[in-house]
């Protein structure tokens, strides 16, 4: 029963979110495994230009450490914030979704050629509640019963938090900086005088992960559309009929 229920909420997860959370415990899994090695993984410019381990701009947004704290506590936060986007400002907007996960990564793998920074999966995640919290300023929140505070502060007491558990102060820093650059470029931008949108999902993407429009009349019966096969024009017209053969017989 509790795999079940446990199958039918991992089912119910939106796409993007099951799919980069899933990606995630499982490279996690795999270096805990001993298949694969955090050295595999990581983000290294010299062997992604120079030897063409182009995975690795994947894979470091994917490894959060192994098994332990640090690791849930980010996998829960990412499953959390991802999903509530997911379903929140970008229902039915899977494609747009893909975008600001391409934009995300594509601006932090460019910080990344200029600060050390091995893994970004931690940044990527404060990425995805910097955006969620501007979004939704108003909503309250709880930080393990000890502090109430609106939502937009909610990053800053993640990279409070993040600190105090010997995490390096700028990783959190580039997932706030890129997910304010995002913010700003497709919420306030556009709304202010002579802006204009920026960023704009290609039509590939939305071919690829957007459901097209059911057409309304696609495969409707003639029941469903009573007018399809005009029917009052087919009436009048053999009225007219007959009543031109009454006058014929009339003027004989």
């Amino acid at each position: 029963m509790a795999f079940q229920t446990l199958r039918n909420e991992y089912m119910n997860m939106p796409p993007v979110t099951r799919a980069y959370t899933t990606a995630c415990v499982i490279t996690t899994l795999a270096v805990q495994l001993e298949l694969a090695s955090p050295f595999q993984l990581y983000f290294n410019p010299i062997l992604i230009l120079k030897q063409g381990q182009v995975w690795r701009l994947i894979t470091t947004f994917l490894f959060f450490g192994t098994f332990g704290f640090n690791f849930f506590f980010n996998m829960i936060f990412t499953y959390r914030y991802c999903r509530m986007l997911e379903e929140g400002s970008f229902r039915n907007r899977t494609a747009d979704f893909v975008l600001m996960f391409l934009f995300g990564a594509v601006c932090m793998v460019g910080f990344a050629f200029f600060v050390n920074l091995l893994f970004l999966g931690q940044a990527f995640t404060i990425m995805l509640v910097y955006v969620w919290s501007r979004r939704n300023p108003f909503v309250g929140l709880n930080f393990f019963g000890l502090l109430n505070f609106q939502a937009p502060y909610l990053p800053w007491i993640l990279l409070a938090f993040s600190v105090l558990l010997g995490n390096a102060v700028y990783v959190d820093l580039m997932g706030i900086a890129v997910g304010h650059i995002y913010y700003f470029l497709e919420d306030v931008f556009p709304n202010e005088r002579g802006g204009c949108k920026i960023l704009k999902t290609p039509n590939f993407l939305r071919t690829l992960f957007d459901v097209p429009p059911e057409d309304a009349d696609y495969q409707r019966l003639p029941e469903d559309n009573p007018g399809g096969f005009e029917w009052g024009a087919q009436n009048d017209n053999q009225n007219e009929g007959e009543n031109n053969q009454e006058q014929n017989d009339v003027n004989r």
